[in-house]
């Protein structure tokens, strides 16, 4: 017999194994049973791990309503603490003007010669906070918070009004950061500065939204004439007819009656409406204003809440809010009709008020995709609910404009789709079925990663809304210079007319991100 043969006699036996070569092999066999019934496990039961959420400590305010508490009662930073006084006036001359064009072009002669970065965005930002009498400040903060808890308003089209004051409160959040005591910031990219030459922007600390819905009528608009009046005498804005000036507009209805006045500033506005229903043409336009999220009406979702909704998103396509709009929003009312009876689909008719809040964030949760159509305006405080819900949105808007998208890429967190794809019957419904499930994961991941951009607070986080809004206008400095300086020399009346105002009509091309 071929082979190899032992004498038994001879002590042919074969030598025992070692101890540990034994042991080797047994740990090598447990793991590969170990490897097999783990690739099993998670093909049948796959788990997700997203990636962590920006954490926010205790000390940390998200609540318009919390915060603004703390604020007003808060001695660091109650009205008139400052031991630094600005050098804000109450009447300008011609000299006033002159003086202060002279001292903004030598600190600028200084910062182009000592600085290399200047006037890049690698330098920080420095604004100037104008100290307005607190009938345009603290008496609107005061005024919201005496009345918030008795007052059950309601807009003429049902919503809330306190809880509107809430979604559009970025001049609350902006403003609480500037002035506060330089030793509890965390951004460093944007710095107050005391003396107008120093400035390159100025912030105009006005809450036209609390005035427009919590004052009289007759009342908000002598109010709007006082603010326009104060604002357009000061030294600065002479110098550049308020090009190089922050005014928050938020809410499409504030100030609306004299901010035609005052259209080379730049607004801080929700979108940008082209039907002219909210703001003329020539008034807004990307290259000059900016546009800010909403503040969410409903509590973030972090990874944790992310990993544990993960197997809970059993509905295709979520929507709760106003079906018939004005407007653009019109779509809403055709979509009901299209979508209504579609397997997997759930539309919810309700407002912003607490018992729609809760509602919204059970069902967001609920979802994997979450419905974001135009309202009266081309944008949706739902986009940024489903956003920090960690619900894929689904945008049928086809004129919306977005926050921060130098900076953010939109593609990789929602979905964009046509009206007149939306509209054809059962489209929307097979295209959300193709989303292949790594799609839908890679999307998801990326909500996680983006959350933290949408969320304002007190005090403001570094990469959150408040951080990107002046990053935003920090790259707009160079073409506000340049307008501000050609005015001053073009000669009034001539046809050397320059503008940049982009007229482009915004297009939506439906399909998945790439």
């Amino acid at each position: 017999m071929a082979g190899r043969h032992f004498n038994v006699a001879a002590g042919g036996y074969p030598k025992s194994r070692s101890p540990i070569f034994l042991f080797t092999v047994s740990i090598l066999a447990l793991s590969f049973f170990y490897f097999i019934f783990s690739s099993f496990s998670s093909t049948s039961n796959p788990t997700h791990t997203f990636p962590v959420t920006h954490s926010l400590n205790s000390k940390v305010d998200c609540s318009f309503v919390v915060s603004l508490e703390k604020f007003l009662t808060s001695s660091s930073v109650r009205q008139g603490s400052t031991s630094l006084r600005d050098d804000t006036v109450d009447r300008v001359s011609e000299e006033d003007v002159k003086k202060l064009d002279d001292s903004i072009w030598k600190t600028e002669n200084r910062r182009l010669y000592e600085d290399t970065f200047y006037p890049s965005a690698a330098s920080p930002l420095k604004v100037y906070v104008y100290e307005m009498p607190s009938k345009f400040t603290y008496d609107l903060l005061w005024l919201f918070r005496n009345t918030y808890k008795e007052t059950s308003n309601l807009t003429s089209n049902g919503s809330p009004v306190h809880r509107l004051i809430e979604q559009h409160s970025i001049d609350y959040w902006l403003w609480a950061d500037l002035i506060a005591p330089e030793s509890e910031r965390l951004l460093k990219n944007v710095v107050r500065v005391h003396k107008q030459e120093e400035a390159d922007v100025f912030y105009i600390p006005f809450f036209t939204t609390i005035s427009f819905f919590l004052l009289e009528k007759q009342q908000c608009k002598a109010l709007y004439r006082e603010a326009l009046k104060w604002v357009t005498e000061q030294p600065a804005w002479n110098r550049s007819e308020g090009r190089d000036h922050i005014l928050p507009v938020h809410h499409p209805w504030s100030f609306k009656s004299v901010r035609r006045l005052m259209k080379k500033a730049i607004w801080l506005l929700p979108d940008m409406d082209s039907t002219g229903n909210w703001y003329k043409p020539g008034q807004v336009y990307l290259e000059k204003d900016l546009i800010l999220p909403y503040v969410p009406n409903v509590e973030l979702c972090d990874s944790k809440c992310l990993s544990e909704s993960w197997s809970k998103r059993t509905t295709l396509l979520f929507f709760r809010g106003r079906l018939k709009r004005n407007a653009g929003g019109k779509i809403r009312a055709k979509l009901v009709e299209e979508l209504r009876s579609s397997e997997g689909v759930v539309i919810e008719e309700g407002t912003a008020g607490e018992g729609g809040k809760t509602a919204a964030q059970i069902g967001m949760r609920k979802s994997v995709f979450c419905l974001s159509p135009a309202g009266d305006t081309p944008s949706s405080a739902r986009l940024f609910d489903a956003i920090v819900s960690g619900c894929i949105p689904v945008i049928v808007s086809d004129e919306l404009e977005l926050p921060f998208e130098g900076i953010l890429n939109y593609r990789k967190i929602a979905l964009f789709v046509s009206s007149s794809d939306a509209l054809e019957s059962g489209w929307l419904i097979n295209f959300l079925r193709s989303i292949s499930s790594s799609q839908i994961r890679d999307l998801q991941m990326n909500l996680a990663k983006y959350s933290r951009h949408f969320l304002y607070s007190h005090p403001a986080q570094p990469l959150g809304p408040e951080d990107l809004s002046w990053r935003m206008i920090a790259g707009k400095l160079v073409n506000i210079k340049l307008h501000t300086q050609r005015s001053q020399r073009v000669v009034k009346g001539s046809r050397s007319v320059c503008t940049c105002d982009c007229r482009h009509p915004n297009s939506t091309t439906s399909g998945p991100s790439s």
